[in-house]
């Protein structure tokens, strides 16, 4: 199957979720950012189209050849690095390329989004790369690398307490993240966005600051059994420290949480419910919302690990009524070490800091403390400031196309994928949710997962193996590790009929 067919819809039954709507389809200029901080033109990326094939199919027009594996070169025409709040496209739009309506996102296909990513045009042992890890972490675009070497190029700076230049226009960038963030989850104020280093930071952050004033013995969380180890592990440090206790959801054969378990365990004594918008080793989407609505009945809080969802389909806090929502830059295309919480207004003003430091104050004296208010109350220390600027840079690179289109090319890409992997001896799929996004996790008969990867990865194919860190999920299928392929918005049919093949040789060969 071609990538033209699987964009057409052509892949099979939907199985992926129902994207949830948002308000905003792309995120605007902000107002106030100095234009030296705005992207560069870029001749040769106005638009979308495919670049022109050059002597080396590997690497499309207009990129530099990496000297050694991770070097990278800035691409061709560029005049000034400092692109820090562009999206795909250039400088002509941030909601989309110029072909795209003013203030419409552009259509979507996937070679829109490769052309823009470097590191897909490598070669890994003298093929192509085919990258199917991003559950693990995904790859950037070009308007992220060159965001961050334009911040350290022309703009570093720290921010908020200095008066010259510079300090202004890094703080107006950081600032101007924070306001895309909002933007990009449907918060109601950029103060209800907190920067931290990632999903598990910001997980650690609700546990130790709202968890140790709000829960006490006989307390029960709840955690269904399909989540990520940095939505469990916390929750047993505080339930330590406080004598509260965890409860696990238990999943249904088909890798759905028991709903009717879940209602069940919820109780006056649940005082909150942890769980993922999409799990990482079966791809599952839970009815967040209806979940959420369940336990609000009950007076408990809800925090959603939006680590899995946020690249993959638009995402709504106010309309999920998540108390706490948390995800990382890196599985959105950004850069490593950044991520975002948001918590509901109330619920923020009332968590104590849970580190100190400069710029979560007011004022410091050796009789007390007066802190600053939310959100630079929780954000100690000087931040990833640049990880800002490249988090910006990715949400407007992302949200340029069209969100419901992208979910829907996943979706059948996935249908694609499912019915391909069915073809492959011995080969058994976790997990057949109806709603699920990307994520593929297997096993192969006669052939450990690390031993998988390792052949995958002679063919130039990535994939993750091992618990994924998530030792419950895999435990509920009687194993202790699995394969797994996860799929992006830049993914072909054509990259996943590689890989299928590849495990048809490995089966051959024994």
């Amino acid at each position: 199957m071609t990538t033209a067919e699987v964009t057409r819809g052509l892949g099979g039954p939907a199985t992926g979720p129902v994207p949830q709507q948002s308000p905003v389809q792309g995120v605007p200029p902000v107002p106030g950012v100095p234009q030296h901080l705005s992207p560069p033109p870029y001749p040769q990326s106005t638009d979308h189209t495919a670049p022109a094939v050059t002597s080396d199919p590997a690497v499309p027009a207009g990129t530099a050849v990496p000297t050694n594996s991770v070097g990278l070169t800035a691409p061709a025409g560029t005049a000034d690095p400092a692109g820090l709040v562009g999206g795909a496209g250039g400088a002509e739009s941030l909601s989309g390329p110029a072909s795209a309506l003013p203030g419409q996102p552009a259509a979507f296909s996937p070679e829109l989004a490769r052309r823009d990513v470097p590191i897909l045009h490598r070669l890994v042992n003298g093929h192509p790369l085919v990258w199917l890890d991003n559950g693990a972490t995904t790859q950037k675009p070009r308007q992220v690398i060159e965001a961050l070497a334009g911040f350290y190029g022309s703009a570093n700076s720290n921010i908020h307490r200095g008066a010259h230049t510079m300090a202004r226009e890094a703080t107006e960038a950081f600032e101007a993240g924070r306001a895309a963030v909002a933007r990009f989850l449907g918060a109601a104020s950029p103060d209800d966005i907190v920067f931290v280093r990632g999903t598990t930071e910001g997980i650690n952050l609700v546990a130790q600051s709202w968890g140790r004033a709000n829960l006490g013995p006989g307390d029960d969380i709840l955690v269904p059994v399909l989540e990520h180890h940095s939505n469990i592990v916390p929750w047993h440090m505080v339930a330590k420290e406080t004598r509260a206790r965890v409860v696990p959801v238990p999943l249904r054969p088909d890798g759905r949480i028991d709903l009717d378990a879940y209602a069940d365990l919820l109780s006056m004594r649940t005082q909150l419910v942890a769980l993922s918008h999409a799990s990482n080793v079966l791809g599952t989407v839970p009815p967040v919302r209806e979940m959420t609505a369940l336990a609000h009945r009950y007076g408990a809080k809800v925090l959603v690990d939006g680590a899995q969802a946020v690249a993959h389909f638009p995402v709504d806090v106010q309309d999920l009524d998540a108390d706490f929502y948390v995800f990382s830059g890196h599985k959105l295309f950004a850069p490593t070490g950044i991520g975002a919480l948001y918590a509901k207004p109330d619920v923020l003003r009332d968590m104590a800091p849970w580190q100190g430091g400069g710029n979560m104050i007011e004022s410091v004296d050796f009789t007390r403390t007066t802190y600053a208010p939310v959100p630079h109350l929780l954000e100690a220390g000087t931040g990833h400031i640049s990880g800002v600027v490249g988090l910006l840079a990715a949400l407007n690179w992302l949200t340029s196309f069209d969100r419901d289109a992208v979910t829907a090319y996943e979706t059948a890409l996935m249908a694609h994928a499912q019915q391909a992997l069915a073809t492959v001896p011995g080969l058994e799929l976790l997990g057949s949710a109806p709603e699920r996004i990307g994520v593929l996790t297997f096993t192969l008969a006669g052939h450990d997962p690390a031993g998988i990867a390792e052949w995958l990865d002679r063919d130039g194919i990535a994939v993750r193996a091992g618990h994924h860190c998530a030792q419950p999920a895999l435990a509920h299928y009687g194993l202790a590790s699995a394969a797994r392929a996860s799929l992006a918005l830049y993914n072909t049919p054509e990259e996943v009929d590689k890989l299928v093949a590849s495990l048809q040789q490995l089966q051959q060969a024994g």
